[in-house]
């Protein structure tokens, strides 16, 4: 297990979402802003809203502040204005590192963000330096459970995943993003219930930590998702499970 999936574990067993409800929901709200921006605020034509709002919605989000949101978004209430930027860089031990962010300031948040690198250890690149060891796939991750594993196998490779993963106390379904939607409903209508549903940058290969590299490495990622303009961290780091519910603890 590696990277994102290993990441959702943890926060999923530390209730890290609800911790920091008042954070996600900034971040949610900057994500239904842009989604409506780009793709208008009518779900049956947005997919890309409609997975924010499936989010927003199992965070508990009031329905009062995903219509403004949207609003904002498509221009019927005043608010800011939001750049999707993407940076590469490294982590602790040589971890390829992409970093999704909205921001209104880029200057501000790249000083930030090499900040928070190189006190741990690592440091942003240039683009393209590691965006080429990542392809964007659909991800569903669900906790192991009687007959899981076996339910998935016929009703999301009928739907139209193309792998399904054993990640030690997960189970991860892959799929195109094409098929993303596609399996998400299916999985859902036979009552199967996911951790975590998105696109994703998947890694092609990891590296593997040891205990110092990977201490720093998970309050990286600690220090990057709780910062404001920080919408999604993927890296391609691999952690044996009992040293990262260690560190965890």
């Amino acid at each position: 297990m590696s990277g994102h999936s290993k990441w959702a574990t943890i926060k999923h067993k530390k209730g890290a979402a609800d911790a920091k409800r008042g954070k996600l929901f900034s971040k949610l709200i900057k994500e239904i802003t842009v989604a409506a921006r780009i793709g208008g605020g009518d779900i049956s034509g947005n997919a890309r809203l409609r997975t924010v709002l499936d989010k927003a919605r199992a965070a508990n989000m009031p329905n009062d502040n995903i219509t403004r949101a949207i609003k904002k978004g498509t221009g019927d209430l005043e608010g800011f204005s939001y750049d999707e930027v993407t940076f590469e860089g490294y982590g602790p031990g040589g971890v390829a590192m992409l970093i999704e962010t909205l921001t209104d300031n880029r200057n501000r948040t790249v000083a930030e963000l090499r900040h928070l690198l190189m006190k741990m250890g690592g440091n942003l690149g240039e683009a393209g330096c590691v965006a080429w060891m990542f392809t964007k796939r659909g991800v569903l991750t669900f906790t192991k459970g009687p007959d899981i594993e076996e339910r998935l196998m016929t009703i999301a490779l009928d739907a139209g995943a193309d792998d399904i993963r054993d990640e030690e106390d997960l189970i991860s379904v892959v799929t195109d993003p094409s098929s993303f939607e596609a399996v998400k409903t299916a999985c859902e209508s036979n009552g199967l219930k996911t951790i975590e549903a998105a696109i994703q940058m998947v890694p092609q290969s990891t590296v593997k930590l040891q205990r110092s590299d990977a201490e720093k490495m998970l309050k990286l990622m600690d220090a990057l998702e709780d910062h404001d303009d920080v919408q999604n961290v993927y890296a391609n780091f691999d952690i044996e499970s009992k040293l990262i519910e260690e560190l965890a603890a």
